[in-house]
């Protein structure tokens, strides 16, 4: 695969899984009836402003290449806790599972070191 269609691809991972993150985090601060039902009933009604600010975040630091590591890691365990937290209420996690699986295809298509070693990454350790 040609760098260009490469870096096409990567950005096109990148755009909807911080996209998705970001919309998500914006209904959050809006409060509609549905998401603030929905929550409520997980528990964790009185801090949907907070969580709908913590998406946005996250995403903007993964979005930004100079901490793009870090907001993989806030996004990472903020879907594994969604994920936990569906499982322990008996909703399917396709919904987070597959935000999640997104970020994971974008930051490698990024950085394969977040995921290899630096000898398989193709760079040599010093």
């Amino acid at each position: 695969m040609n760098t260009k269609a490469k870096q096409i691809i990567t950005i096109i991972f990148t755009v909807i899984a911080s996209g998705m993150t970001i919309l998500s985090g914006i209904m959050k601060l809006m409060g509609g009836n549905e998401v603030v039902e929905g929550l409520t009933k997980a528990g964790v009604g009185p801090y949907i402003p907070v969580l709908g600010i913590m998406e946005i975040t996250f995403a903007a630091l993964f979005i930004y290449p100079k901490t793009m590591k870090l907001g993989f890691i806030l996004l990472s365990c903020y879907f594994a806790g969604a994920m936990g937290t569906d499982l322990s209420h008996d909703k399917p996690l396709v919904n987070a599972g597959m935000v999640l699986v997104l970020v994971w295809i974008a930051a490698f298509l990024r950085d394969k070191s977040i995921f290899l070693p630096n000898r398989l990454a193709g760079t040599s350790v010093k």
